[in-house]
């Protein structure tokens, strides 16, 4: 999975999963710490600084926008930033983790879907 997109994952999932009444404090930590380096990394973007603080509450309208921001600031090559949202997936997803759903990479190609119950349709050539 390529950097922007397991961070961005993370975070919808540290949200959903923070918000439950039974989450072990693991996770409200680990959803806190990768917020917070977030907002370092896009502190002095307004439009980074408002697409995080908006993406808890509605990830999926969020979602691209804040995507964006991370490509913007290069935060998939900040190593704290994903090492941290790989051990949020971890503690959120063990299972999906283990069988290394989080670890996906791909380099030039086109019309490639990363995710569960995807729907795409595709186009190419003239």
């Amino acid at each position: 999975m390529d950097p922007e997109t397991l961070i961005v994952t993370a975070l919808a999932a540290g949200a959903a999963s923070a918000l439950q009444d039974d989450a072990k404090s693991a996770v409200r930590a680990a959803y806190a710490r990768l917020r917070d380096v977030l907002k370092r990394t896009l502190s002095g973007r307004p439009l980074g600084e408002l697409v995080l603080a908006e993406h808890g509450a509605a990830p999926d309208t969020w979602e691209q926008p804040l995507r964006a921001e991370l490509v913007a600031t290069d935060a998939g090559t900040d190593a704290e930033l994903v090492n941290l949202a790989r051990a949020l997936m971890n503690l959120v997803d063990e299972a999906g983790a283990r069988a290394g759903k989080y670890d996906v990479t791909v380099r030039d190609s086109r019309g490639v879907q990363i995710g569960d119950h995807n729907i795409q349709v595709n186009r190419f050539g003239p």
